[in-house]
């Protein structure tokens, strides 16, 4: 076990940019996630019908998938890249968990 160890400790880790992907994959994923939950709620209540809303919205999470990572990226630090996420998924949680757990549609 420590001959397997010792093989990466010749690879440099870069560990704010592990953070960065880790930020962007997983982060980013729970945000568009919540964000298309949340726009889903609404335009539910403005009386589209559900598969324009699940369409819509589902077509409209990948560019929105796409600018988080991006935005992500372009964050000056890892640090500020996930209070960013942090502080984008708050209110979105915050307000699905005030509507309710139901359904979407």
């Amino acid at each position: 076990m420590s001959r397997f160890l010792s093989f990466f400790r010749w690879i440099p880790m870069d560990w704010p940019l592990i953070s960065r992907i880790c930020a962007g994959v997983f982060g980013g994923y729970a945000l568009t996630i919540l964000l298309t939950l949340l726009v889903t709620r609404l335009l539910a209540l403005l009386g589209l019908s559900a598969p324009e809303v699940l369409h819509a919205t589902a077509i409209a999470s990948f560019p929105a998938y796409a600018a988080i990572i991006m935005a992500i990226f372009h964050a000056s630090s890892a640090t500020r890249a996930w209070l960013w996420l942090l502080a984008a998924a708050a209110p979105a949680a915050l307000i699905l968990a005030i509507a309710g757990t139901g359904a979407a549609i």
